[in-house]
């Protein structure tokens, strides 16, 4: 038997606008819908839910009343959702009605699409619960299985999240961990009691989500048939195909004069004439198939770059400034209690900003390139230290209100 596993991420940062030093000081609206093109949240939401969000969700919902066994899973970031609410309610909507067929599964996260773990277990403790409030509260439902921002994993991050009750978490089925292992199975992360673990089949994943409109690819056109043969091959060689992939693939990667809607659309028939072949969402993996195996995973990996590590966020010197800079800001947010200034400094985890500023060229160049709305990572740089520094001047107006000592945070300026 094949057992597929669809898993969108779906995501959308609030970014910084073009911040100038000059701002500093003056204006704490960090993330609104200034002029600027690439930088209008707005804009780019309501581009993105006219190419990919409404017109895929409705492909969808047209497959699961088709097939009654057709299903999908998806995370949904906490600031993808707080935008749709502000600027495109009836894309909440659309997946409302995906989640009332109870074939649609929603993984947990962290809300703000961080990279917490890494610096502070107490924010990613309240970034998860804050995420998994948010979930109940849009879609009644409570997620059982875990998948990180752009899936980064370790073996601690697994022990963690099974502290907090989830059954399963996804990662990336890198070849540098995996080895002659295959990702068409479940594993039990090292050191872990009950929770299992699902492995991305990269290369089936990404032939969709990367390869499906390039005339330069071996195998192009990619047609559903095709694709549907390479996933019945998988049959006595593995449990399930984990099929993990961005959302905006559908309309906005790939566009749809690619055609991948119509591919979208007819895979499941193509897949489900096999008579072994059918559809699982994360859950349904976990209860059904047994874990073959320990995975021990010592190392950071995730689902970017040809590295599959840190490096897409932490590979460069004004990366790791900007982090430390954020991390380092928590207590005295915390301690602040201003909703705005939390809600402010927590948006700014988000992982997005970080990689507007990685320098890695070579093969990924042009990925990175295309997702960053400025015009270098180092303008991104820039415009995120201003902000802290802004943030630093609240930061001490709020201790100055609560009459404590009124030490300077020391940082550097940017302009």
């Amino acid at each position: 038997m094949s057992s597929v596993c669809f898993y969108f991420q779906v995501h959308q940062p609030f970014r910084i606008k073009r911040y100038r030093i000059f701002d500093v000081g003056n204006d704490q609206e960090y993330f609104s819908d200034d002029s600027e093109r690439d930088t209008n949240n707005a804009r780019v939401f309501h581009k993105v839910a006219r190419k990919c969000y409404l017109p895929a969700n409705a492909v969808l919902l047209e497959l699961l009343e088709r097939h009654p066994e057709f299903k999908v899973s998806f995370s949904l970031s906490g600031v993808f959702l707080e935008q749709a609410e502000m600027y495109a309610p009836e894309v909440i909507e659309s997946f409302q009605k995906l989640v009332a067929t109870g074939r649609v599964e929603i993984l947990s996260e962290t809300y703000y699409h961080s990279l917490s773990f890494l610096h502070s277990k107490n924010e990613f403790r309240a970034q998860v619960a804050l995420h998994r409030d948010k979930v109940q509260k849009i879609f009644g439902v409570t997620p059982q299985v875990f998948r990180n921002t752009e899936l980064i994993y370790r073996n601690d991050i697994a022990h963690e999240v099974e502290a907090m009750g989830y059954k399963g978490i996804i990662a990336e089925g890198a070849d540098h961990v995996l080895g002659w292992r295959s990702p068409n199975f479940l594993y039990q992360p090292e050191g872990a009691q009950k929770i299992k673990l699902l492995l991305k089949n990269y290369k089936l994943s990404d032939d969709v989500a990367f390869r499906f409109s390039s005339r330069d690819w071996a195998e192009w056109p990619l047609t559903a048939p095709k694709f549907a043969q390479w996933l019945s091959a998988v049959n006595g060689n593995g449990h399930v195909i984990n099929l993990f992939m961005d959302y905006e693939t559908f309309g906005e990667h790939q566009w749809e004069d690619t055609g991948i809607f119509d591919f979208l659309r007819a895979m499941p028939e193509e897949f489900l004439k096999h008579p072994d072949n059918d559809f699982v969402t994360p859950s349904e993996a976990i209860d059904r198939y047994d874990a073959v195996a320990p995975l021990d995973v010592p190392d950071y990996m995730s689902w970017a770059d040809v590295e599959r590590d840190l490096s897409a966020w932490l590979s460069n010197a004004i990366q790791h400034d900007a982090m430390r800079a954020i991390y380092v800001l928590e207590h005295e947010v915390m301690e602040s209690g201003d909703p705005k200034l939390i809600d402010d400094w927590r948006r700014l985890q988000t992982s997005d900003h970080f990689y507007y500023m990685c320098t890695k060229w070579f093969a990924d160049g042009d990925v990175h390139k295309y997702f960053n709305p400025y015009d270098s990572p180092y303008e991104a740089f820039i415009a995120y230290m201003n902000v802290l520094q802004d943030m630093r001047l609240r930061v001490e107006a709020s201790r100055a209100k609560r009459k404590r000592p009124t030490g300077v945070l020391a940082a550097p300026l940017y302009a």
